[in-house]
């Protein structure tokens, strides 16, 4: 499956979505009034949200809407559907989704319409594209974090249009894996809310010593990204949509973006590789329009670096500021405010005794707009007979419409005579009729009835069964030593019948033979937790050792992606799989959609307020009582970035403007970090509540514990110890808007 080469752009309201499409475009993304990640962009409602897909149509842009968020049960059973249906009757080309629950819904709801996985689905491999390509996806966006070898990968093996960014502001986590906003200020950016605290200052220190050096201190915020010059590169790769990211910004921005990236891309359409070379002078424009210190190129040809950091986040000069201005004033006027007109053709056919019959078409390549209207039929001139000009002067009186004259034949037989208002009618329904035509050919057969709408049968809210498994997961031997030696206590916690443990592959690795026996032998269950990322580096180095996962004496897995799930298909896996918190079930389609594809297990969702999870949590669900949120995952390393990278796994803090402290874990066999919230959720005293909610398992997260701290929160758990010191409730309370 292949497209021609696509510029994707941003369009944060109407402005922006004109200026883009004026600039060359080919398709655009946007997003209305609900379940869009840009959540504060001017993003258009009701008729206005249609007349912009017609708007994109009128010019042949394809217009693909942001439903790239997560959605709450009730906001997916009883607002989508609504939502969603007059856009996919008016033609709508394609959804952007984030959320498994959506994806199967559209599917049910809305037959034929394109889906594309979001970039927040953190994709990172062949094994997710693969998955969500048999599921029904026709198009991938790839995480930010890939290299060109990856991608090019994915396109060898997964027949999948392939869409990667290549212009504009870069994150710090992995999409759809950063909890930082939402767990800082309750603005989750699965929710298109992010509050971006990963622009903000932090000093990186290990017990006393600060390691970050003054005015160096934007340890989390990435430079914009500029590709401009791997363009070929990226082509070649296998990406056919090239997108720019900026629905935030300005029109003005967005449409400066577009015009340099449509330029290079004609080129290369054009002439290849050959002559392929990026002007100072655009590269200058590019710079005007925004920049963090600069540009980098992303991860397309490194795995991270400091050079890679916008470390000072400098204002620009008097200078920059004016010549900015400059050219904003310039494209605004270039873009914003005007609109590019549409060359047309029309026959004017004036014929005494007959009705005055207009003809008027738009010639494509391949397809062709044609409309034709009949006026009033032609009565003999009384006095003096109109000639062509006085026809000519009324049909040519176009300029507040979209078109513009290419070729205008007007033909007369006899001595005629038409009234003014009855033309100036016949042109107006005409060029009204050639603009539904041109929209509807377009379109296409996209345009079409829903189909009607099914909702899941609801779950009422009631007091559950005494939840009868503790689950225990552990990053360290140290961690499981000290858990094992409170077993004897554990074991006589009432009502609690079963025990599991997680070990953590990633930091385990070389102990796991011995850490599995030792749980054997206590008579526990035993899982393996896989890595947060699984690109491939990993795959292979797991492909490799394919023997040694598959024959484990464990009773299952815990994955953390698609990547995980795919790879465990392959060694033919057939024990229990449990999808950690951060593969997200935020609804009972989505669990629906795991089920489909055998997994036992649900992790409940860490946004989720106590009400919401009664909703979604059932006999087959785990739920989270203690343990640090991992806010990022990131491929990005603060140890490299300040230079003392070891290149072993070490631990260090972040400490922000309110001297919170926030450790951050180095995983270095596939090289990337987890930064853990600054406090643990402690929900050990909430037994009350958390008996609201069904659930097979409660579980307790040791991440950064040591073996003191590991016993302190297992008796407080034998006790449900009212919490002391520096805690949160995480969203159990308050959950996310």
């Amino acid at each position: 499956m292949k497209k021609e080469l696509e510029i994707l752009a941003p369009a944060g309201g109407m402005e922006s979505l004109r200026a883009v499409i004026q600039a060359g475009a080919d398709a655009v993304y946007m997003g209305g009034s609900r379940f869009g990640a840009r959540a504060f962009a001017d993003n258009p409602e009701g008729d206005m949200l249609l007349q912009a897909i017609d708007y994109a149509h009128l010019y042949g842009v394809r217009f693909y809407l942001t439903v790239n968020t997560l959605l709450k049960e009730r906001e997916l059973e009883e607002e989508l559907y609504a939502y969603l249906k007059p856009c996919y009757e008016h033609g709508l080309d394609a959804v952007i989704v984030q959320d498994m629950g959506v994806l199967r819904a559209v599917q049910e709801w809305f037959p034929g319409l394109s889906i594309h996985a979001s970039t927040q689905m953190s994709v990172t491999g062949v094994g997710g594209a693969r998955l969500l390509q048999k599921e029904g996806v026709e198009r991938v966006v790839l995480a930010r974090e890939l290299s060109l070898e990856e991608i090019a990968g994915v396109h060898k093996e997964v027949d999948v249009e392939l869409e990667c960014f290549v212009h504009g502001a870069l994150c710090y986590c992995y999409s759809g894996q950063c909890l930082f906003s939402s767990v800082l200020g309750g603005r989750s950016g699965n929710r298109g809310r992010c509050a971006q605290p990963c622009r903000l200052q932090y000093e990186a220190i290990k017990g006393r010593e600060v390691l970050s050096k003054k005015g160096e201190n934007a340890l989390l915020s990435p430079k914009d990204i500029c590709t401009l010059s791997l363009l070929p590169k990226i082509v070649k790769a296998g990406v056919c949509s090239l997108k720019i990211e900026g629905r935030m910004k300005k029109p003005e921005y967005a449409a400066g973006v577009v015009r340099i990236y449509r330029k290079y891309a004609n080129w290369y359409l054009a002439h290849g590789t050959k002559g392929y070379q990026v002007s100072k002078e655009d590269e200058r424009e590019l710079l005007q329009l925004f920049n963090r210190d600069g540009f980098s190129k992303g991860y397309y040809e490194q795995h991270n670096g400091r050079n890679m950091m916008a470390l000072w986040n400098k204002a620009p000069s008097k200078e920059e500021k004016q010549a900015y201005e400059i050219l904003s004033a310039k494209l605004r006027a270039n873009y914003v405010e005007k609109d590019k007109k549409i060359p047309i053709k029309g026959k004017l056919c004036a014929r005494l005794g007959e009705p005055l019959e207009f003809m008027v078409w738009k010639d494509d390549i391949g397809q062709e707009s044609v409309v034709t209207v009949i006026g009033e039929t032609l009565q003999k001139a009384k006095n003096r007979p109109m000639g062509e000009e006085q026809f000519r002067k009324q049909l040519e009186k176009i300029g507040n419409t979209p078109f513009i004259w290419e070729e205008l034949e007007i033909v007369i037989e006899g001595t005629v005579f038409v009234p003014v208002q009855a033309l100036n009618t016949l042109r107006r329904d005409a060029l009204l009729a050639l603009q539904m035509e041109i929209i509807r050919t377009f379109v296409g057969k996209r345009g079409q009835k829903a189909r009607e709408y099914t909702c899941l049968e609801k779950k009422e809210i009631y007091f559950a069964e005494d939840t009868k498994e503790l689950h225990l997961s552990v990053e360290t031997e140290e961690q499981l030593l000290a858990v094992l030696e409170m077993a004897d206590i554990l074991e006589k916690k009432d009502k609690i019948s079963d025990f599991a443990i997680y070990l953590d592959a990633e930091s385990m690795e070389e102990k796991l033979l011995v850490s599995i026996e030792r749980i054997r032998k206590r008579g526990w269950k035993v899982y393996i937790a896989l890595p947060m990322v699984f690109r491939m580096k990993t795959k292979e180095r797991y492909k490799k050792n394919s023997d040694f996962w598959q024959k484990l004496a464990v009773d299952g897995y815990v994955i953390r992606n698609l990547e995980e799930y795919d790879f465990l298909r392959r060694i033919d896996w057939k024990k229990e799989v449990i999808l950690d918190a951060n593969v997200y079930t935020w609804n009972q389609r989505s669990r629906g959609f795991y089920k489909g594809l055998g997994i036992t297990l649900f992790t409940n969702p860490l946004e989720l307020n106590s009400r919401e999870l009664s909703r979604v949590s059932k006999a087959d669900s785990i739920q989270m009582i203690y343990g640090r949120y991992p806010m990022m995952v990131s491929a990005g390393c603060v140890h490299q970035t300040l230079k003392l990278c070891k290149k072993k796994p070490e631990m260090l803090m972040l400490l922000d403007r309110y001297q919170k402290e926030f450790p951050v874990k180095n995983y270095c066999k596939d090289c990337y970090n987890v930064i853990y919230n600054s406090q643990p959720l402690y929900l050990l005293d909430q037994m009350e509540e958390l008996k609201k909610i069904i659930c097979r398992a409660y579980r307790i997260s040791f991440t950064t514990e040591s073996i003191e701290e590991v016993y302190t929160v297992l008796k407080a758990w034998m006790s449900h110890k009212e919490a002391k010191g520096d805690f949160t409730r995480g969203h159990f309370k308050r959950g996310v808007e």
